[in-house]
């Protein structure tokens, strides 16, 4: 998932979202980019009830990596 959080999901796109999570979960890996911190995904959710369901199955056996500094992007 790319970008995750940069729009609030729907009823449907969170249980999508679940759904996938629960098939992959201890099956298969899964890649999430987000410039959110994990704290504010409750808010993209917009369903704490959801939003706990699919981060247990992703938060708890994760590899995180937090880059820091100025973005590649930049122009010379």
């Amino acid at each position: 998932l790319d970008d995750f959080g940069l729009v609030h999901l729907d009823q449907q796109q969170r249980l999508d979202l679940m759904e996938i999570m629960e098939d992959r979960h201890a099956k298969a890996s899964t890649i999430i980019a987000s410039q959110l911190p994990v704290a504010n995904w409750y808010d993209v959710f917009g369903d704490d009830t959801i939003a706990d369901a699919v981060l247990d199955r992703v938060v708890h056996s994760s590899h995180r990596i937090e880059l820091k500094g100025e973005s590649m992007r930049k122009k010379k």
